[in-house]
């Protein structure tokens, strides 16, 4: 990438800026989590009123703070005051949306594991009050984000019983709806939720 001056001249760059560059041509090496890029995303939606969407807060209770300066204190020992449900919630032209963000490093299957029961259960009874319920798979060796409903996730959590371990890419690319990262929203996941509801109003025609 070169840059120019007014006139037309090139502005030389120094190599640690042109690594800097170079290093934020991509979405993956932008050093951005996954979770930062939805975070910035729904702070977009919330600017553009396009959605009101927050990630929820942990529930901890601290038991033990240490106060190195006066200004400052380290929480050295905190616990989860009740299992987690799912990591976002909001509104979205009337519609309640309850979604949870997973990543893997695996390149052909998304393991299971990354799930827990009471989030699965969370997500059956979002479904059954006919929120938009959903997870957001990152496959971050691919460089590939999928939009799953709870519906299908649900399903096949409940195949683990017959030994299913984890989804493969396969399936997923069959059953989801892939979300192509971007500048502005970083991940356009509202896209996905439309095509998504288009899908479960032709199903319930």
């Amino acid at each position: 990438m070169a840059f120019h001056y007014p006139n037309g001249q090139s502005f030389p760059l120094k190599k640690s800026a042109q690594q800097t560059l170079k290093k934020e041509t991509t979405f993956a090496n932008r050093g951005m989590h996954f979770e930062e890029a939805i975070n910035q995303s729904n702070e977009y939606y919330l600017t553009h009123d396009k959605a009101v969407v927050h990630k929820k807060p942990t529930p901890l209770q601290i038991v033990k703070v240490d106060y190195p300066k006066r200004s400052a204190a380290v929480v050295k020992e905190a616990y989860f005051r009740q299992p987690s449900t799912t990591d976002y919630n909001g509104v979205y032209h009337g519609y309640h949306l309850d979604f949870e963000a997973k990543e893997t490093k695996n390149k052909t299957s998304f393991p299971l594991k990354n799930f827990h029961q009471h989030q699965i259960t969370h997500m059956q009874k979002c479904v059954n009050q006919q929120a938009i319920c959903f997870v957001l798979l990152w496959f971050s060796s691919l460089n590939r984000c999928f939009f799953l409903s709870a519906e299908k996730l649900i399903d096949y959590w409940n195949e683990q019983e017959n030994s299913r371990k984890s989804i493969p890419l396969s399936v997923i690319e069959n059953e989801a709806i892939e979300i192509v990262p971007q500048i502005a929203p970083r991940i356009p996941y509202l896209i996905a939720v439309e095509k998504y509801l288009e899908k479960r109003s032709q199903t319930n025609v």
